[in-house]
Parts: structure tokens; sequence; C-alpha cells
């Protein structure tokens, strides 16, 4: 079997090259970067692959040039939800033969969404990573319609994980982009890990960023950390580091976080933790999924060195399951090997065409020159009555 897979952004090619890694020995692989305005840098590339060859960043008729050449069995759309969209309903559509679309979300998907879904309604298996996620995206596909099977994986990264053997020197704070939003939140974040590392002399306190200032990432961040930092000018020993998160949890004696996946990562490593609920516990702060966990604790605790480990009735319930368990690769095989319906998405029609046109500039018009369209627009705007 023969797999093309297509990433768009840091989060989606990680998540990408780690599930091409899970498939059965004699399987064929190829992945490729489709090119938008949040495709990753050269170093996020490298980072995100790890042994892997580097994949190719592509334009959009590239990306389908290539999978006209390789004509795959099965292709994995791991990009974000507009992008999955029109690239299986205009730029690989009329495949022939037509692929499996593949497509899923990379990290904690707590609760379902309805846009999740829609977006993603024009695949035939949608990958997820915890018995709830599937039971939540089954029930939510069951009342809207379209899409394809809901299948089970084991978040790759958390495949072989355990406690390292190197000294535990450091706390890491897991940024994300999105949550936090306010900027004197952030800032109270940072004066607690200074306070924390004025606390600890021992102890590095690493601030891990997903993208150094300048790279783009899955998410626009309106404040990042690093430059947050550097404009607040406030005492302290904090150190910034991009790259792997794996190489940080080998050496942390405590995590932190708003929401990241990274805290999963940190929990697979038997590393204490701590979720910060100071902001709320919501789907909005994208931490709901942390209830119950044992895991949420304030600023206060942040500042204190206060770290816990996850109750274990949760941690069962919620990504670390067996192995085992995991169905999408026997979902996957099923609907190579056996009769099938395209899936149906629920975008077509003429409601959506205008918001596919405008996805789909994303991934033909290079970036460079959409940049000085939305900045041509935003001037336009200010005079236009």
């Amino acid at each position: 079997m023969r797999i093309l897979a297509v990433a768009d952004s840091d989060s989606y090619l990680k998540w990408a090259a780690c599930l091409l890694g899970d498939l059965p020995p004699g399987w064929e692989s190829e992945l490729v970067v489709v090119r938008t305005p949040i495709a990753p840098s050269a170093a996020q590339i490298a980072a995100a692959v790890g042994g892997r060859a580097m994949p190719p960043v592509l334009s959009a008729r590239s990306v389908r040039r290539t999978a006209e050449r390789l004509r795959p069995e099965a292709i994995l759309v791991a990009c974000t939800g507009p992008v999955v969209d029109v690239l299986v309903a205009e730029v690989l559509g009329g495949l022939r033969p037509r692929p499996v679309f593949v497509t899923g979300l990379p990290g904690i998907s707590v609760p379902a969404t309805e846009k999740a879904w829609l977006y993603r309604s024009g695949c035939e298996l949608f990958v997820l990573h915890s018995e709830r996620e599937v039971r939540e995206f089954a029930e939510l596909g069951s009342r809207l319609g379209g899409g394809g099977a809901v299948g089970l994986a084991r978040l790759p990264f958390l495949r072989g994980t355990g406690a390292g053997g190197q000294d535990r020197d450091r706390v890491v704070f897991a940024t994300q982009a999105k949550v936090p939003r306010a900027r004197e939140d952030r800032e109270r974040i940072l004066l607690a890990l200074a306070a924390l590392a004025g606390r600890r002399p021992d102890l590095d306190v690493v601030v891990k960023l997903r993208a150094l200032e300048g790279e783009r990432q899955t998410h626009n961040e309106r404040h990042p950390y690093q430059r947050l930092w550097r404009e607040m000018g406030a005492p302290g020993r904090l150190e910034f580091a991009a790259g792997p998160m794996r190489e940080q949890l080998d050496r942390a004696a405590g995590f932190v976080t708003v929401s990241s996946t990274a805290a999963l990562e940190a929990i697979a490593g038997d590393v204490p933790s701590l979720v910060l609920g100071d902001f709320g516990v919501s789907a909005e702060m994208i931490n709901l999924v942390f209830e119950e966990s044992g895991l949420i604790g304030s600023l206060d605790d942040l500042a204190a060195g206060a770290f816990r480990t996850p109750d274990p009735a949760w941690r069962a319930a919620n990504y670390f399951h067996p192995e085992g368990e995991s169905t999408w690769v026997s979902l996957l095989t099923a609907l190579l090997l056996g009769p099938r319906m395209p899936a149906r998405s629920l975008l077509d029609g003429g409601e959506h065409a205008g918001a596919r046109r405008r996805a789909r500039l994303r991934v033909e018009v290079p970036p460079e020159v959409l940049r000085i369209g939305y900045r041509t627009k935003r001037k336009l705007a200010r005079y236009m009555p």
C-alpha cells in the first residue's frame, strides 16, 4: 500500500510524520508540505520529521502532480480545517482511482466541535486519540451527516516514552499560541516562572516556544512570550528554547502549561506536571480535558514548584489506552480492501463556495503575495465609507 501525507503547518507536520511511522511493515509513504502562509521553516521541518528525509514544500499544483505521479491508495490530509476541505474537494478532487482520504486532529480535541467535523466531512477516515474523542465525534457525525469512520490512534509521540536517564535539572513551561490571550495574563505567567527560578537556583526554568521569533506556527500568537519578556524588562532568570519538546522533557523535573498537548508527553515521561487553572478551565481555554486529572493548579503553585501526578483513572480514560485498542490502521485497511462509498462533504454547494475560494488562495498564491494583498485590503478599508 502507498500513502501520501500532506501537511500545512508545524503541528500537523509532526503529527503526520509520527502517524506514518505507525504504518504496518511494507507500506510505502511520502510526506510533503503544502505551501501556505503558516508553512513551517526549514528548522521546524527538520525538528518535526526527526530522521526522515526532509519533505519538500510544494505549491498546490505540485501537490496534485505528486498525487498523480504516485497514485497513492490513501492520502493523509494533515492540515488545518479550511485547507483540508479545499485540498480534498478541489485540489485533489477527481483523482482516479479515488484514494481513501484520511484526516484528523493532532492533539487534544475535547470537546468535539461542529467546525472540526464540517471541514473534514469529505474524508473517509477521521483519526482521534482517546475513547472520549472518538465517542464525541462519532455522535457528532451521526447527527450532522457526512464524513466516514472515526478511528482511534495512540498519540504517536506517546509511544515508547518513559523516564529518561539524564539529570532532571529544569522546569519546562510549554506555551500555547491561542491561550491565554490577554497580555497581562501572559505577564503573570512569566513572573511566576521567574519567582520559581529565584527560589530554585538549582533548576533551569525554560519557556519552550512553538516557534522562534519570525517563524510561523499553526495559530498566530498576539503576544509571543520571548518578545513580551524582553519588553517587560523584568529581573529574573528565564531561558527560551525551540526545537523538539522531547529534548526538554528528558531533563525535566517539572512541567507546566495552560493548555498544551505536551502535557501528555510529560505524563508519559513521568514528569510531575501542573495545568494552570487561573484563567479558567473551559473549552475556550482548551483545557477542559484536564478536569478531574488532579493536575490543575495555580500560579502560586507554579511559583512554589508544587507539581503533581495525574489521577490513574483519568490517565487510563484519556490518551493512554493500550496500543492494541487502536483502530485507525485496521479501519484504513478495511477501506482500502473493501467496497466503499466516497465521503460526502457537508460544505459542497454554493453556500460555501466563497469560503473555498479564499482557502484555495491560501494554497495557490505565494504567501508573500498574499501578505501584500492583505495589507492593501486593510489600507483600502480605512478610506472606504
